[in-house]
């Protein structure tokens, strides 16, 4: 039997160990593995869910009983000291010995420190493993306690951007300084840094860029950061993310070849100069490149076995460094080449300023092929972007359709079908799995859902950025085979959300712990709990006052979240008609509380710049003047915006104004799958924009014309013509049944647009079902979207008037202290939040 030594355990070690492990000639070998930290390999990739309450077992890839079932030795907490070539063997740093037949170094990478005066001084950490989380951890509650709570990020790259989100975690003031002049410098282009920049911003991120720190002020401890210029920035504590460098010194110090910048040099099969040892993961230097993402290690750990094991696997001449993520609630991915320009080469863009979105792809002059993109915002269409740049597959004859959406009827997908792509096509980088490999789960091997092929291919258990695209590769693979795709909202509920709508109904379930312990498994997460809060909303009408920990932040708040931690407050204007003196106490409002206020596009004035204590306040002078919640913060009816009609304009058909109020004050506060916006427009001029929104009524000759399932936003859809010529009465018939039916078989977060491009039949059995009734379920409808309206209460006075609801409208658990850090400046006669610096 031959033996396989393994330094290093962290992510791509282990990887070289489960591939191993699977490997029909496993019981050739014998494999010892040495791990310098106490805990076996853990997801560094997740590393700052460590902040967001997981342990360091969930982080686990395996726990140490994987090793013994496998067979593989593990050796935590010991050093290898020592590579003897000539001999095969290695040495801890205890002077033990152990031989090899095949050495495999995993040895990784090491944060790299800028040699800048100070550095070592008490309060400056890396962000690399979990024992510098606890460092971090115990740190930050140290000076919390003391009053000190800025803390700085040196780095403004992905690792940068996760350490900031830790820090905010944490309840610090959060800064990230960077050398260069934009964020993410290798992933996005100027305008797309800008948009990132934006939005670290406004979630109160202070960024400051084109920054060389040439001093670490502070005499036991770090108080400050000095910059060129003599510019110095106070801060309490200073977490390093400038990069890494490759663990090279086993290598160099053995005699193997490394580079000049460091890296163990390795060819395409992973060995090194030496054809008994392979380095693979971020201490190799490939190609003259050395890479920080895990999908080229898991790689080469997978070159590497078939390679010792007799196989002819060799690594892809280029390494691909397309990457999706969410950095502190924002997507961003990059994909091929995202700053491509030449002759040859068109890029198409796309900036919304408003909702913070910005794309942007590089095509051939030709319009033929697609080279690489940029998305910032919203990176939805990330996977099937990246499935036509690397399979070279056709695009559409505009091809700005594919950021854009064809902008008709139908599915808008930049895609189209997932089966379309060859088999080949690789859809999990992380795992190199391919499509062949995900249908080939289904149609041999049984799968019947995307948990049971993930748990056979294991595809997005890496990154977890391909799984819409398994997840879509899975319901239409079932659906070629005649078998119906069971979409399940998350791993902790093996139901749709339509199915556990009815369940919750028919088990009369009312509390997420209840629904958690009868239906699901696990603790729950991020996913699982707004979408079950939103079904008891949709079932009970149950406000976001009752299971305030389950909601997501804006909702528990009852506000949305603002710049620099404020929070804005959006009473309700049915149909936008106020009277003088309603207007009147709003600016009464808005003067006491020294608010800035802005009139919305939904036709209601915004009062912004609250803090979190004030909220209370503010809704009681309100309330007191006969105002409600907007529910500006919810997936819940925002407005329905309507123009003068006939009452004062010389084109207006109807009275658009009354019957926008009745159908506002109708469907105020009902929850649904996402927000809901409505338009009432008194003649064909559309004023009021009716078109635009998730339901529209236009008046015509004879009735109301009933428009649905229309959006605005980054990828704006006309509504669709539903009915003609109703009366009033009827046309809320409809709405009725139209809405209670969206409400109770959208998947969550899925716009009244995207609902009905998904449905099966489309328009036309819509229809079928609403006007006529060919279910038999639209009396039942009507009595539902009843019973929801019957049940209405407003849910800023249930907060203002429950002492328990209100204490959570505080800054800090255990003091009545207001958050001094939020800073104004003047602005046109009102205010602002203060620039960051």
């Amino acid at each position: 039997m031959k033996k396989i030594v393994v330094i290093g355990n962290g992510m791509v070690g282990y990887k070289f160990c489960e591939k191993l492990a699977a490997h029909p000639r496993r019981q050739e070998f014998h494999i010892t593995v040495f791990g310098e930290e106490p805990k076996p390999a853990y997801d560094r990739v997740h590393l700052s869910e460590y902040f967001a309450g997981k342990t360091a077992d969930d982080l686990l890839l395996a726990p140490t009983g994987w090793y013994e079932k496998n067979g593989i030795t593990l050796r935590t907490s010991e050093l290898i000291s020592a590579i003897d070539r000539k001999n095969k063997k290695v040495t801890t740093y205890k002077e033990k010995t152990y031989t090899y037949d095949y050495l495999i170094l995993a040895t990784g990478s090491t944060p790299f420190v800028p040699p800048i005066p100070g550095v070592d001084r008490k309060g400056v950490f890396v962000y690399r493993t979990l024992e510098d989380l606890d460092a971090i951890k115990d740190y930050a509650s140290g000076i919390k306690q003391q009053g000190r709570t800025s803390a700085a990020v040196l780095g403004g790259g992905l690792l940068g951007l996760e350490a900031a989100k830790a820090v905010k975690d944490l309840g610090l003031k959060a800064h990230v300084v960077e050398f260069a002049p934009r964020l993410m410098p290798r992933q996005l282009d100027d305008k797309a840094a800008d948009m990132l920049k934006t939005e670290m911003e406004d979630l109160g991120i202070s960024i400051h860029l084109n920054k060389r720190t040439d001093n670490i002020l502070g005499e036991d401890r770090i108080t400050g950061m000095q910059f060129a210029g003599e510019e110095v920035l106070h801060t309490d504590m200073l977490i390093i993310s400038a990069g890494i460098r490759p663990r090279d010194e086993l290598a160099r110090n053995c005699g193997l070849e490394t580079g000049e910048r460091g890296g163990i040099t390795v060819d395409n099969r992973m060995r090194t100069s030496d054809p008994f040892i392979y380095a693979i993961g971020e201490a190799t230097l490939y190609n003259n490149g050395i890479y920080g993402l895990v999908a080229p290690g898991y790689d080469m750990a997978t070159v590497a076995v078939e390679q010792i094991t007799g196989g002819d696997k060799v690594m892809a001449e280029s390494i691909d460094m397309s990457t999706k993520l969410k950095l502190i609630g924002v997507e961003v991915a990059s994909f091929g080449d995202p700053f491509i320009e030449n002759a040859e080469v068109v890029a198409v863009t796309y900036e919304n300023k408003f909702s913070r979105i910005y794309k942007r792809i590089n095509v051939t002059k030709d319009g033929t092929r697609l080279l690489g993109g940029i998305l910032v915002g919203d990176a939805s269409d990330y996977n099937s972007l990246f499935q036509i740049y690397l399979n070279g597959l056709p695009l559409p004859e505009n091809p700005e359709d594919l950021i854009l959406g064809t902008r008709g009827e139908g599915n808008t997908s930049a895609l189209g079908s997932a089966l379309d792509l060859p088999d080949t096509a690789q859809i999990c980088s992380c795992e190199s799995i391919s499509k062949g490999d995900i249908c080939h789960a289904i149609t041999e091997k049984g799968c019947t859902s995307v948990g049971d092929v993930i748990g056979c291919t294991r595809a997005a258990t890496g990154c977890g950025g391909c799984k819409p695209m398994v997840a879509d590769l899975v319901k239409e693979t079932l659906k070629s085979q005649g078998i119906e795709a069971k979409e399940v909202i998350c791993e902790h509920f093996g139901y749709s959300r339509q199915e556990l709508y009815d369940l919750i109904r028919v088990n009369n379930i009312t509390t997420y712990n209840e629904a958690l312990y009868t239906l699901g498994k696990g603790d729950g997460c991020e996913v699982c709990k707004p979408a079950l809060a939103s079904l008891f909303a949709s079932i009970y009408n149950e406000t976001a006052n009752k299971q305030a920990t389950i909601q997501d932040s804006n909702d528990r708040f009852l506000a949305n979240i603002q710049r620099n931690g404020s929070y804005s407050v959006v009473p309700r204007v049915p149909g936008g008609e106020i009277t003088a003196k309603k207007l009147i106490a709003l600016g009464k409002v808005a003067r006491k509380y020294d608010l800035y206020t802005k009139i919305t596009g939904g036709q209601r004035i915004d009062l912004f710049g609250a803090r979190l204590d004030e909220l209370p306040h503010i809704w009681k002078d309100l309330i007191d003047h006969g105002f409600e919640s907007g529910h500006a913060y919810g997936k819940a009816l925002r407005t329905v915006k309507s123009c003068v009609g006939s009452t004062w304009c010389r084109y207006g058909m109807h009275e658009s104004v009354s019957f926008a109020i009745r159908i506002e004050e109708r469907y105020k506060g009902i929850r649904s799958p996402h927000k809901l916006k409505g338009g009432v427009s008194g003649c064909i001029r559309e004023c009021a924009e009716a078109r635009s929104k998730d339901f529209g009524i236009i008046a015509v000759e004879g009735g109301w014309n009933l428009y649905i399932c229309g959006n605005g936003g980054a990828n704006p859809k006309h509504a669709i013509l539903f009915a003609e010529q109703l009366d009033d009465e009827t046309c809320i018939k409809y709405l009725d049944r139209f809405l209670m039916f969206y409400i109770k078989t959208a998947a969550p977060l899925t716009r009244t647009a995207k609902w009905l491009d998904e449905l099966e039949g489309g328009i036309a059995y819509l229809k079928q079902v609403i006007i006529e009734d060919s279910l038999g379920i639209a009396e039942d409808l009507e009595k539902e979207m009843q019973q929801l309206v019957d049940t209405y209460e407003c849910e800023w006075k249930q907060a203002i008037n429950n002492p328990e609801m209100r204490k959570r409208f505080s800054h800090f658990i255990n003091s009545d202290d207001t958050d001094d850090n939020m800073a104004f400046v003047p602005m046109r006669d009102q205010k602002m939040p203060k620039p960051w610096l």
